[in-house]
């Protein structure tokens, strides 16, 4: 491969003017014009899913990779909405998902509001097909067995063991004749025995299980050339431990590499002795993070499972390789691709010689560019119309909350000179990893009216090691305590450095962060000067009582412990003191709009003033928020931060289209 890079073609990039003047909001609003970019298994075409216009649905292209500029084929399903990515079969031929919703308001929760179909193109036919199969997932493909593919569909579960099902879904395995449109049965995983993974040749080779017996999780595999499952490894259900198994070490018979704790406070790669049931040697671990994952062989259809290093973040993400050949690949990358980032290959042919390389940042929301015949091809952006010098830079920061503990943060920070207004917008979850190495629409349209935005990694944030999670709730919630100073400290550290202005700080947050946001607002040592709170949680009771009985081991331990001894939002409603919004989705499947309705209701008995907002139609996520909802939501969320909260900047607009 070193060979064929080497005489790759850098391409030249005007560098627009930067202008102080921030965007219209309506550059913020649309939905990425282009994403979901994937590479035939020959390299000779590539799909991606295009929307042509503000607030419509999104088409596929197909286009032909020696020649960018013939013009695509194109796929619409409207009324239905395609879904971003495709899945090749082959060289010519491709699947993809479409959805449509079908009903207005959710019947219970975190039930849908779609329906979903499955299609076929051939490209060499320009035929297009639906497959009869629905609510099926592609597992994989079989490129030894043409027109075959690996797909599986939901089995059901034995009463009783719901809450287990959310770790282990039950599934049937099919090898599936896209011809034919037949399928066969090759395996039915269940509670016992399931997530099944399967080999390039459709071989099953490890699985997951549950002991009811015991109450622990059991991983199994099967030995090369047989059929019968062996037993390697078990962990108690109450383990916050991790353990899961990641590939296959090359270097040593029946070892396979797995991501796990193994009495570590920092989650390391491991190589793990599966016939003899035992860690084996430790590949690699860090003191300040866990490691993240596995880096894979850029090559994912010749090499499906070689893995070629590890990965972790903490100020931004990296990748130590263990293969100096893909370590040169991706340094070289890194120098072809303009304002380089996170530099991934998205694809590659089978062949090595035709990539989909994808770049992303905080400074750019994604760029995908097409390497073909020792040329490099800029495809095109997610959305190309926000340019990398007029998007703002992101710091990582740490400082020390009250009690001595030791947070991460990282500050988007808005051109001029501090000190600038502050938004504190804390991640939702609360147990979940976030890392800025993205672009973060919400920070960069804040920061390019001229706020600054802090995202504190709060206690309870993972990849920070098991003390740092178990922090939030192993001796007691810190939900509206010590995870709420955390934030407050993060704004105050920003304070004391100068960059941030102490009479001009409020909080934004969505799901928990919405959470996060009543709270501060009824804070008695106020430092906000307002809140907006999206989506939010408002009745801990209630929002635990939806899946009280679906939570299972240190899952149940961990939302348990943490909801039933929070400060619960809808107990301190009076003592609301800041001005605040209040917006949530109409159709929100995750916390249902009856938080809302609730939480609101308690503010009017109050008499306590606010503002408040329903997107019509919008669920929970902010992933799933069309171009009108983002519209409502930035020209109420400005003009609330400008005219109620006192913090207008400068460079605020409220420009909404170009």
């Amino acid at each position: 491969m070193l060979r064929i890079v080497a005489g790759l073609l850098l391409m030249s990039f005007a560098i627009a003017e930067v202008s102080a003047a921030p965007y219209p909001l309506d550059y913020w609003a649309r939905r990425s014009a282009v994403s979901g970019v994937s590479l035939s298994p020959d390299g000779s075409q590539f799909a991606l899913t295009r929307i042509l216009e503000r607030g419509g649905n999104p088409i596929i292209e197909l286009y032909d990779s020696d020649n960018l500029d013939k013009e695509p084929i194109r796929i619409d399903s409207s009324p239905m909405e395609i879904l971003p990515g495709v899945s090749w079969i082959d060289d010519d031929v491709f699947l993809f998902t479409a959805r449509q919703q079908v009903r207005d308001q959710i019947e219970g929760f975190n039930q849908g509001v779609y329906d979903y179909k499955n299609a076929i193109y051939d490209t060499s036919k320009k035929k297009l097909g639906q497959i009869r199969q629905d609510y099926f997932r592609v597992e994989g493909l079989l490129p030894n067995k043409p027109n075959k593919i690996l797909i599986s569909t939901a089995e059901g579960i034995p009463d009783g063991m719901q809450a287990i099902a959310k770790t282990i879904r039950p599934r049937a395995y099919w090898e599936y004749d896209t011809k034919r449109n037949r399928k066969k049965l090759l395996m039915r995983g269940k509670i016992s025995l399931g997530n099944i993974r399967f080999d390039r040749d459709g071989n099953a080779i490890t699985a997951l299980g549950f002991d009811a017996a015991s109450d622990e999780f059991v991983y199994y595999w099967r030995p090369a050339g047989t059929k019968d499952w062996e037993e390697m490894y078990r962990i108690h259900e109450d383990s916050f431990e991790s353990f899961s198994v990641s590939g296959q070490d090359p270097t040593a018979e029946n070892h396979f590499f797995v991501i796990a704790h193994n009495g570590f406070d920092k989650a390391g790669i491991w190589s793990y002795d599966a016939k003899n049931k035992k860690f084996s040697d430790l590949i690699y671990r860090r003191n300040d993070v866990d490691v993240r994952g596995l880096v894979y062989h850029s090559n994912r259809l010749a090499k499906t499972d070689d893995v070629m290093g590890v990965s972790w973040c903490k100020d931004k993400c990296y990748r130590e390789f263990f293969d100096p050949s893909e370590e040169a690949l991706y340094r070289q990358l890194e120098t072809l691709v303009p304002n380089a980032g996170r530099v991934s290959v998205s694809g590659r042919s089978f062949d090595g010689n035709t990539l989909i390389v994808a770049n992303n940042s905080p400074r750019d929301p994604g760029t995908y560019f097409l390497i073909r015949n020792g040329k490099v091809s800029k495809i095109s952006g997610r959305k190309p119309y926000l340019e990398h010098d007029q998007l703002a830079p992101v710091e990582y920061v740490e400082y020390k909350a009250r009690d001595g503990q030791d947070i991460g943060g990282y500050v988007t920070i808005p051109r001029g000179e501090g000190p600038f207004p502050l938004i504190v917008m804390p991640h939702g979850g609360p147990f979940v990893e976030e890392t800025v190495y993205y672009h973060d629409e919400w920070a960069q349209m804040l920061a390019n009216n001229g706020y600054m935005v802090l995202q504190p990694q709060y206690r309870g944030s993972l990849k920070y090691g098991l003390e740092f999670y178990k922090s939030a709730f192993i001796n007691g919630s810190e939900a509206g305590y010590a995870m709420q100073d955390d934030k407050d400290d993060g704004a105050l550290h920003l304070v004391k450095t100068g960059l941030a202005d102490p009479d001009r700080i409020a909080m934004f947050g969505w799901s928990y962060g919405g959470y996060a946001a009543l709270i501060a607002a009824s804070r008695e040592d106020q430092i906000y000067q307002c809140a907006i709170a999206g989506a939010a949680v408002s009745d801990m009771r209630m929002q635990l009582n939806y899946y009280r009985y679906q939570l299972s081991g240190s899952q149940k331990i961990s939302q348990l412990n943490y909801r039933d001894g929070a400060v619960n939002p809808i107990d301190v409603a009076d003592k609301v003191n800041i001005p605040l919004l209040i917006v949530h989705g109409e159709s929100d499947q995750r916390v249902p709009l009856e938080h809302f309705d609730k939480y609101t209701g308690a503010l009017d008995r109050a008499g306590i003033n606010y503002k408040k907002l329903v997107l019509e139609g919008a669920d929970h996520f902010s992933s799933t928020l069309f171009y009108h909802h983002k519209m409502s939501l930035y020209e109420n969320l400005l003009a609330f931060l400008a005219d109620d909260c006192g913090l207008k900047s400068d460079s605020s607009s409220l420009a909404v289209s170009d």
